[in-house]
């Protein structure tokens, strides 16, 4: 694959499992002031998830399955974040804005990635030799 596409890839995996393993386990465990104790565990997780994306998305590794499963997983994750977080930011006082992200763009993200991972499989699969 495009390193620039395994750069996008990891980071979008280490932002959003850091951002998951930080508020969602450790919102429902009191730590009082101790507080890096779950920045480091997420900060953990989140190499982690990075280093196993980058090995599973070097050259010959990635099949057209593997593909679109990733692009759908990239770009859905991208919309809804966008979606659902960019009404918060831009117009605070619409009380239905994330349902932007939950319904639109989030679904729309998906699909579109997953024909872009398709596409993208397609076109940089080796020419098979004729029998």
């Amino acid at each position: 694959m495009l390193s620039l596409f395994r750069v996008l890839i990891s980071s979008v995996v280490v932002l959003a499992t850091y951002f998951f393993v930080y508020w969602f386990p450790f919102s429902l465990i009191p730590l009082g002031g101790q507080r890096w104790i779950a920045s480091v565990t997420s900060l953990l997780c989140a190499v982690s998830a990075s280093y196993y994306m980058w090995t599973r998305t070097r050259s010959g590794v990635a099949t057209w399955i593997a593909s679109v499963l990733y692009g759908a997983i990239v770009l859905g994750a991208i919309g809804f974040a966008s979606g659902f977080f960019g009404p918060m930011i831009l117009a605070p006082a619409a009380n239905q804005g994330p349902l932007l992200g939950i319904f639109i763009t989030g679904p729309l993200g998906m699909i579109v990635g997953a024909v872009g991972g398709l596409v993208y499989a397609l076109a940089w699969r080796k020419p098979q030799s004729p029998r």
